[in-house]
Order: C-alpha cells, then structure tokens, then sequence
C-alpha cells in the first residue's frame, strides 16, 4: 500500500507504519461507543459551592506558594470568525444585497463599535459607503487580513490606548489571577507555525508595557503542534488519499494533539483556557475569583491524595478478611470527591482492592469549571461506566453522544486548574491517561474531492479521560466565548 517515497513521507513526520496502519484501523473499524450512564448534574457529579467555601477555597490558593503557568490554546484561525461577512461579499458583489442576513446588517450599522474600527478607518481607500470594498479592506491581504490571522491576533476590546487582542488579555489575566509570589507569570501559547512569528512580534512589542505596569516578569512561551500529531486523511473507501501528484495526505490531528505540548510543562498548577474566552479588564472579578476558588480546591484535592497514597504504599496487610477502615476512608474519598467507583472484586481480596485504590490516586487531577447551559455548541460533563465495571467523570463532545439526548444542565467552558505530579513529584506520562478510542471521523473536502479525516481523543475529553475530575458549578459571568464577528457587539466585549 506504502511506495518507498510514502515511508519518507511518514517518518519524516516522526511517525511509523505501525502508526499509520492503527489509524487505518480506526477509518475501517471506527470507534467504540462509551457506556454513558448520564450527565452530570448539581448533586451527582457537579459541585456546588457556597460563598463561604468560595472564599475559603480563595484563601487557599492566596497562601499557596508552588509554582503555576497558564496554558492557552491559540492556534484557532480567525477565518471562522467571519464565515457571515465572507457570504456577504459574495451576495453584495452578485447584486443581491436583499438577500443579506439580519445580522450582516447589523455589523455595518454598528461597524465604528468595533475595536478594530480605527485600524479599519485608518486604512488608504476605506469608505464606509462601500461596502464591498469594506470586507476586502477587513478580510484580504491588502488591508487588515483578518482572513489569515489567528483568533488571538484579532482586536476584540477597546481601551483609551488602543484596542487589545486575546492574547493582551490573557497576559492580563495572568497577571492578576496566577502570579507567584517571586513576581513571575508564566504563559504559555499554543499556535500555528504560520502564525508563530507574528505572535513573538506581538509579545516584544507589548513586553516591555505589561512587565513595567504589574511589576511581573512575563515567561511567555509559544509551542506548535508536532508533525507526528498529524493523521492521514483517506478516501471514502478508507484508502490513503492522495494529491494529484500521489503524495500522502496528512492532517493536524485536532486540539487532541496539544497532550504534547501540555506535557513539557513543569509547574506544579496550570490553568487552561481558551483563546477567545476573555472579557475587557473591567469584568475580570468573577474569572479571577472563581480560578482561585478552583485553583484551592484543586490544592486542597491533591494534598489529601497525596497523604492516602503514602498511607496505601506504606500499609501493613494482614491475612484478615475484614475490611480495612483505610480503604474504605479512600474508596469513599474516590467517590464523593471524584465520582470515582469501584469495580466489583472477589470478596477479601484486600491487596487487590489496595492496589487498584492506589491505581486510581496516582492520576493526574484536574478541577473543571461548569457553566449552566446556554445553547453554545460543545461538550458537557457526564458519568461514564469503565470497561472495568467502575464508574467516572469525563468530559464529552457532542459527537461522542451518538447522536442521542440528554438533560443536561451544564456546558463545558473550558477553565481548567490542572495538577500533572504525583506525590513524589514526578511528572505523570499523559499520554497513559488518555483513552485512544473516544477520537472521531470527520468528513472534508481537497482538491474538490471528498476526504475522511482522523481527529485524535480532544485534549479535554478522550486526552484526560482517565484523569482524576471534579465539576464545579461557576457562574456564565466567567464564559464570555467569542465564536463570530457579532459576538463582540455583546455588552460583554463592547464598552
């Protein structure tokens, strides 16, 4: 199947057959269903928190002195953002400007509310009156090129001293919510290797005015995702797919592949969140609060995870069958605190249960903040029965619910604290907590032929399937995702 120009192709990629071939496997065999037991909700699966246990979590954090980086996805294209305009132009370029939708209307009636507005205006040969020549000005190579920018090179807020983009306001909310005591916020930026040089301009050229008005030292750091994240991409018939010149086809593998990138990172917290889920300064209260009411009781989890794992690894079995009052106190720790049960084991078999007990604590933690839902796309928090007969927390896409309905009452925002050490202080291998079937097939088009594409297990859901998982309750003032152009006319994003 694989010519000898198609083995350098793949290797070169730091892939091997062995890899290509499971890949395959999944094209042909697809991916096996998970056994949902439903999603979780206020009182099974999701934690409520009062204000006084905000507060004290807060407190938590606060005294807490390890070390902690935030980590930010931003490789996502801007060209989404303005799928609406680009229909536009086609329709005012075609003379049917009647055909033009209610909010494309909007967006010129309100076009000066716009941060990016004075760019716009700025430019040579703008005139409000054309709009044609608005959208090229807006979109194309000879004006702004917001068609080809990342999302987090997009103006979004303004300020007195010019607008901001996602990437300004996520150095700012570092600043103010996961600083070190020594005066350090560390960031880290996940991006394109198109965009990876405008992103380092960008940093240079707001270094110096961030670092001097926090009295912080910035470490920001950018990573791309690897070549050997990529999947091949195949025919309707599950063949590789090929270009007109019979060279392999490969795709970016999905935000599944920044498992990777997250791995590299060596503090002891990390903070994760999306490029485009920011807010202007002035509504940063509850995200900064609610990352630390997270962040604390995130502390708080570990600690005692950390204290049952010495016990269990140091515990004295004895030939009784009686049940130890320790891990009994774990299995019910697991499970109030984790959503985590037991499988059904053989009656006395105490150093089986020991070890599997032991097994589930030594797992990377992470504390997920849950929004009630809107109506927004994307995935929500649900309870999951293990191959094992155990039972768990995950977090679930929309295409992982084959098609079928759920009450669900929560949507995941993606605002994450993160714990990746075990109690020695050892870095977890992520990738053996990260279930390789829960990926999924999409279906594309190149060249004007059809290809099916393989998306690797996304970085919340099937990447930290076999994590430790707590749901916490945080208001819809924290998730503030802008997704199109129009979104930020929201009084959210447009003082």
């Amino acid at each position: 199947m694989f010519t000898a120009k198609d083995k350098e192709t793949i290797s070169s990629k730091g892939l091997t057959l062995e890899d290509v071939e499971k890949q395959l496997r999944y094209f042909r065999q697809g991916f096996p269903p998970l056994d949902i037991l439903g999603p979780a909700v206020p009182g099974n699966g999701i934690t409520c928190f009062s204000k006084e246990e905000q507060n004290r979590y807060a407190g938590i954090y606060d005294a807490w002195n390890g070390s902690r980086i935030k980590f930010v996805p931003a490789s996502g294209a801007a060209s989404r953002m303005f799928m609406d305009l680009f229909k536009a132009r086609e329709l005012l370029q075609s003379g049917n400007q009647a055909e033009l939708p209610e909010s494309v209307r909007i967006f010129f009636e309100r076009l000066s509310s716009f941060a990016f507005f004075p760019l716009l205006s700025g430019l040579k040969g703008f005139d409000p009156l054309d709009r044609v020549g608005t959208l090229d000005l807006l979109l194309n190579k000879q004006g702004l090129h917001f068609a080809h920018l990342p999302k987090g090179l997009i103006p979004f807020h303004r300020y007195p001293n010019g607008p901001r983009t996602p990437f300004e306001e996520h150095l700012v909310e570092a600043a103010l919510s996961f600083a070190e005591s020594n005066r350090t916020a560390r960031v880290h930026f996940t991006v394109s290797e198109e965009h990876l040089e405008i992103f380092q301009e960008l940093w240079e050229k707001t270094r110096e005015n961030v670092e001097k008005r926090f009295g912080l030292e910035f470490l920001v750091g950018f990573s791309t995702q690897s070549p050997s994240t990529d999947t091949l991409a195949v025919t309707s018939d599950n063949m590789p797919f090929r270009k007109q010149d019979g060279t392999l086809v490969f795709r970016p593998g999905g935000h599944g592949a920044l498992l990777k990138n997250l791995q590299e990172l060596n503090q002891d917290l990390v903070a994760i969140r999306n490029i485009d889920n920011v807010v202007p300064e002035r509504l940063l209260g509850p995200v900064i609060h609610w990352r630390k009411v997270l962040a604390g009781y995130l502390i708080q989890c570990r600690e005692q995870v950390y204290t049952y794992s010495k016990k269990l690894e140091h515990m004295c079995l004895t030939a009784s069958d009686s049940m130890d009052p320790l891990l009994e106190e774990v299995a019910g720790f697991l499970e109030r605190v984790f959503g985590v049960t037991h499988p059904v084991m053989e009656t006395g078999n105490v150093e089986a249960l020991r070890s599997y007990l032991l097994s589930q604590l030594n797992r990377p933690i992470r504390v997920c903040g849950m929004v009630p839902v809107t109506g927004e796309p994307g995935g929500g928090p649900f309870r999951i029965l293990e191959k094992d007969g155990s039972s768990s927390l995950q977090i679930l896409e929309g295409v992982q619910l084959d098609g079928k309905k759920y009450n669900a009452t929560h949507f995941n925002p993606v605002d994450m604290v993160c714990s990746m050490k075990d109690h020695q202080g050892v870095p977890y291998d992520l990738q053996k907590f990260s279930d390789n079937d829960t990926g999924f097939i999409s279906h594309k088009t190149m060249e004007g032929r059809e290809l099916k594409a393989l998306e690797l297990p996304g970085l919340w859901n099937g990447g930290m399937s076999r994590w430790n998982t707590v749901f916490v309750e945080v208001p819809l003032s924290t998730f503030n995702p802008v997704k199109t152009v129009m979104d930020l006319l929201r009084k959210e994003h447009n003082n």
